[in-house]
């Protein structure tokens, strides 16, 4: 199988991440290099001492998303809809692959942030009580209670699979 050096890249995650590593280098001479995030089936991994992924690509999606929404509907359309738009079109782009990350809570609270400042947009107020309160009226789920959710779920199909991986020869 051919490697395409320019799709190709190294990344170190552990308690040695920050020492330099030689190069490698391919049989033909070509230098695949380091780097400190790389993107994976459209996850960005950070080097870190510990396996983490990057989220800004995640809230950037988002934000895309959403604007593109109020592009296109401005003040036109009610809440309901907007919110129905919101919760099948942005969120989705937010929570992408983010099961198979390990996140911390300041994670959670970053991605949760991201959908408040959206509620706090639409609803034209700062106060985070009103914020809650009108979530609670249109039933909309934050992003970590909705990827909890999603995280439970694999884990019980994981479970049911016999705790272990198949390997097919990838």
């Amino acid at each position: 199988m051919a490697i395409n050096f320019k799709k190709s890249c190294c990344i170190r995650i552990g308690p040695r991440m920050n020492i330099s590593c030689a190069n490698v280098c391919s049989s033909s001479g070509i230098n695949i290099p380091w780097v400190s995030e790389i993107r994976y089936l459209g996850i960005y991994i950070q080097q870190s001492r510990t396996f983490k992924c990057s989220l800004s690509a995640n809230r950037r999606a988002f934000y895309c998303s959403a604007n593109a929404i109020f592009g296109k509907v401005g003040r036109f359309a009610s809440e309901e809809v907007v919110l129905q738009l919101v919760n099948k079109k942005c969120i989705p782009s937010l929570l992408y692959g983010l099961e198979a990350c390990p996140l911390v809570k300041s994670e959670l609270s970053s991605l949760d942030f991201v959908v408040n400042r959206l509620f706090m947009k639409m609803f034209r107020t700062n106060n985070m009580d009103i914020v809650r309160d009108v979530q609670f009226l249109f039933g909309f789920k934050l992003p970590s209670e909705l990827l909890s959710n999603r995280v439970r779920t694999f884990d019980v199909k994981y479970a049911t699979c016999g705790g272990s991986f198949v390997n097919y020869g990838i």
